[in-house]
């Protein structure tokens, strides 16, 4: 049958041998079912085996440095050559020599001298074998870009219906514009930070700090609840408002953990999001709301999210104030050491706060009708 085949699509072979008559006698075997290169030594065989991989490779064991085992060796440890089987050819076919080739990786062991027949049959069957592996190592591969695209669709998915959800709650405040896409780059540029603290860096992985930015965006959806008639009210609020204000903390909270209930499972990135919700009002000091905690008892990724909070309402035209300079929200998040923010996060903020005005240009509220641009 593989004598119809045409030269070009012959699987390849390569036959490694430092005795002229075998290579010359193997290839005669080979060569009218197969593409056949010699070679007369283990340097030569690597060679060749790296610069045009064959589909099978016919080794010798007792050839001058290195020999069949070591030829083996370095092309089962090459990421180009380690999946070419391997068929040692040789006179050492006792036993111990047998069980150190395969341990080496060799698919099969051909004693010699060689029976044509079965040498054919062997090379035959193990070609058809790596046709089959290759096959399914690629369909591997491609199932793996496939669960790759589609998980990260669903990423794409999730990080959209986040910003859509937070976007519902910012509209509602005609003066907020960017202030999500600042924010939750601010939390990142914290956190970050914060990573070479010895008493913060075992909760800030990698992977911690990505869910910190994507949750971000959620601190205020609580805001969704809250009346038209206090959330807009240009003038400071009366106590009785305040409360009603102070409620979108549990709003939000509650509305993130009815949506973890009915995914029916406790899920990292939504925990995250609830701490941040819930919690990014309360207070180093304990004097904020809704639980009054205090100190450490307040979540870091809440603790982050307070101060990235607090500086974008300073530096931003609210319906109740005008906008501050950067330096004068520098200075009232420095004056907060202690009392409104945790000290550490605040040292971090200073040391970054260049980066901080730099995000703030970045995102600065276009005008309107002017989308933002979001990297």
């Amino acid at each position: 049958m593989n004598d119809f085949i045409p030269a070009a699509a012959r699987p390849s072979v390569l036959v490694v041998d430092d005795t002229p008559q075998n290579l010359q006698l193997i290839s005669e075997l080979l060569a009218h079912r197969y593409r056949v290169r010699v070679a007369p030594g283990g340097d030569r065989a690597l060679q060749i085996a790296q610069a045009m991989p064959p589909d099978l490779i016919l080794l010798d064991v007792v050839m001058p440095e290195p020999d069949g085992y070591e030829v083996c060796r370095r092309l089962k440890a090459d990421a180009r050559t380690r999946d070419i089987p391997v068929i040692f050819l040789t006179s050492r076919h006792d036993m111990e020599n047998e069980a150190l080739g395969f341990s080496l990786g060799a698919v099969d062991y051909i004693a010699k001298p060689v029976v044509p027949p079965l040498l054919l049959a062997r090379v035959h069957t193990h070609l058809t074998l790596k046709v089959a592996s290759d096959f399914l190592r690629d369909k591997s591969s491609y199932l793996e870009e496939e669960v790759e695209r589609r998980t990260q669709e669903v990423r794409d998915v999730r990080d959209v219906t986040v910003l859509a959800l937070a976007s519902l709650a910012e509209a509602r405040d005609n003066d907020t514009g960017n202030h999500i896409l600042r924010t939750q780059r601010y939390v990142r540029l914290l956190a970050t930070a914060l990573r070479s603290h010895p008493g913060y860096a075992p909760e800030l992985d990698e992977q911690t700090i990505e869910w910190l930015y994507k949750s971000a965006p959620l601190h205020d959806v609580g805001k969704v609840g809250i009346p038209d008639a206090i959330l807009l009210k240009p003038g400071k609020l009366t106590p009785d408002e305040f409360e009603i204000m102070k409620t979108h903390t549990t709003l939000g909270r509650d509305a993130i953990a009815m949506a973890e209930q009915r995914l029916g499972k406790t899920v990292p990135f939504l925990r995250i999001a609830k701490e941040i919700a819930y919690s990014h009002q309360e207070k180093w000091d304990g004097s904020g709301y809704p639980l009054g905690l205090s100190g450490d008892a307040i979540p870091l990724s809440a603790r982050l999210m307070a101060v990235a909070d607090v500086y974008d309402a300073l530096i931003t035209r609210r319906v109740y104030k005008d906008a501050m300079t950067h330096q004068e929200a520098v200075d009232i998040v420095a004056a907060g050491r202690g009392s409104h923010f945790d000290p550490a996060l605040v040292d971090a903020f200073l040391s970054n706060e260049a980066e901080f005005q730099a995000i703030a240009r970045a995102f600065a509220d276009e005008p309107e009708g002017v989308l933002p641009q979001v990297v």
